[in-house]
């Protein structure tokens, strides 16, 4: 069945009132911090604060002794870790820090917390920062930092959300920071947070109810999050998936690790950091999904000829894109499907073997969709980009769905693409921000499920079952928006896979008038306008002349 998107929330991304008010702190250490090391130091108070507010209120209860709760002891860890939440030593409680914010010693206060909480929560060695106490840091500038950050709630009551964890709070403060540090520092581009309508739009899309989840370049951890979330929208169970991410970035990959570790995500990120190219950390991985953002068009890059996941053709040095493309296929299970952020370079580009390549992908029939989208939608560049779905095997199958009485049944769709074209989507947030509406995102799922979707097998699943379907018409392609295209009309396109060459243009609604009427109402508006620019023309030579310039 073509499923309805999950509904967060109704708000913008773009609202970002507690973030700018975090940004507003940084000029306390911007004198004496590269901008790139600042954020580490917030987003470690953070991260502090938020597992000390959800301690606290475990805490709570536990003293409350209510129901469940009733004769337990507060001060055991393992009460905590039953609810999978984090155990905070008296000394690494945000009152505690809150209360030594004015002292001199307060950088190893934050360190000895950070020291504790590792060592009383195994899933976290290694992962905290550790240098508040460094000469370099300004100790009066990071309590008054430690005072601001008390002042804002970050439980999600004021999100109005029904549970704390639910909302994606670090990813939200380091997509933020991250735009105005890359601002700051002049950069245009680099390792940027993906937006959140973007990563809901792959996920919705691949629909990923049960399996193992893969990111490659998994920078925060954003894509996983937002699978847990869609599992559980749709009635699933937090250990339904299983997450294998790899990061290059050392600080990055702490990110990660601490915004899953939030939510009570369990990941296996390999034992630390890695380039994926020189050092696949899950070289036996078989992922049933693989969600990812990887650096677009990037250069410097390490390839080995002879590597094993070239099955498609060598990559160029000199663009990693379809490296990528290629590490995310030998990943993937037999039944397995990718979703993936590439520049939109990477579906027409012929440039040193990389349209080869492209004509193989799709000979080998792993090309299931592809979007284009606008512009304007990353907070760190406005190159417009487009998303891959690939897929190892188009054959038709059924696929469980939890907490429905129905399954997904999936038509064979062998030697079809579906091409979406919504470079016109999207809402500008402000000047340069553009974001995919609820609206948007649900008309392009929908859109890549109606198409996929055996009309006929889900129909006699209901019947077999007693249940009676209201159904939306069948898929049926759009002119200027969606078609589906067989392999041999992309051949016929020269193997370019650029949405706008398929779908045609936007239908034009008739306004009714009669050609020999309008015509005449057409030439004289245009003479008016000559007029017009002839008055135009005269005004400004006569303030020329004025100004001594004119003839």
């Amino acid at each position: 069945m073509a499923r309805t998107t999950s509904k967060p929330a109704a708000q913008s991304t773009a609202t970002i009132g507690f973030e700018a008010k975090l940004w507003l702190t940084a000029d306390k250490l911007r004198n004496n911090m590269d901008a790139a090391e600042y954020k580490h130091v917030v987003l470690g108070l953070i991260f502090l604060k938020y597992i000390s507010d959800t301690f606290e209120e475990h805490r709570a209860k536990l003293l409350a002794g209510h129901g469940d709760y009733a004769g337990a002891n507060a001060e055991d860890p393992d009460e905590y870790k039953a609810e999978n939440v984090f155990w905070v030593p008296a000394e690494a409680r945000w009152s505690h820090l809150q209360g030594s914010a004015k002292l001199p010693t307060i950088g190893k206060i934050v360190d000895d917390a950070m020291v504790a909480i590792e060592r009383d929560n195994p899933r976290l060695k290694g992962v905290l920062p550790k240098d508040y106490a460094r000469p370099g840091l300004d100790k009066q500038r990071l309590g008054e930092l430690i005072d601001v950050i008390a002042t804002i709630e970050l439980t999600a009551a004021s999100e109005g959300e029904k549970t704390h964890r639910s909302v994606d709070l670090l990813g939200r403060v380091y997509e933020y920071f991250l735009t105005r540090f890359a601002s700051a520092e002049g950069k245009n581009g680099g390792q940027f947070y993906t937006p959140s309508c973007v990563v809901r739009c792959l996920v919705e899309m691949l629909a990923p109810y049960k399996g193992r989840i893969y990111d490659p370049a998994c920078g925060s951890g954003g894509m996983f999050v937002q699978s847990e979330k869609f599992v559980e929208s749709h009635g699933g169970k937090l250990g339904d998936i299983s997450i294998y991410g790899q990061e290059s970035n050392a600080t990055t990959r702490r990110l990660a690790v601490m915004n899953l570790a939030l939510r009570g995500i369990e990941a296996d990120f390999g034992p630390e950091h890695a380039d994926t190219f020189r050092r696949d950390l899950h070289p036996d991985l078989r992922a049933d999904y693989v969600l990812a953002n990887p650096p677009f068009n990037d250069s410097d890059w390490f390839r080995k000829d002879d590597d094993v996941r070239w099955q498609f053709g060598v990559p160029p040095k000199g663009n990693a894109n379809f490296a990528w493309v290629q590490h995310f296929i030998h990943h993937l299970a037999p039944q397995g499907m990718a979703g993936f952020v590439l520049a939109n370079g990477s579906m027409s580009s012929n440039q040193s073997g990389e349209g080869t390549i492209r004509q193989a992908l799709i000979e080998a029939d792993l090309v299931d969709c592809m979007v284009a989208l606008p512009g304007q939608l990353f907070y760190s560049t406005p190159i417009p980009v487009c998303l891959w779905f690939l897929t190892k095997s188009k054959a038709a199958r059924k696929v469980k769905v939890p907490e429905d009485d129905l399954p997904d049944c999936i038509r064979d769709r062998r030697r079809e693409t579906l091409f979406i074209d919504a470079r016109k989507m999207g809402t500008l947030i402000d000047r340069v921000h553009r974001e995919l509406t609820e609206d948007d995102i649900e008309k392009i799922v929908s859109a890549y499920h109606g198409w996929r979707l055996d009309f006929g097998a889900l129909m006699d699943e209901a019947d077999k079952k007693g249940i009676c379907l209201d159904m939306a018409a069948p898929y049926a392609d759009i002119p200027g928006f969606c078609k589906s295209a067989t392999t041999a009309e992309i051949a016929a396109h020269g193997h370019v896979l650029t949405p706008g060459r398929y779908v045609g243009a936007e239908e034009v609604e008739d306004d009714g008038d009669p050609f020999e009427e309008k015509m005449p109402c057409l030439v004289a508006e245009l003479h008016a306008q000559f007029e017009e620019s002839g008055k135009l023309e005269k005004a400004i030579r006569a303030n020329l002349r004025g100004l001594g310039y004119g003839g």
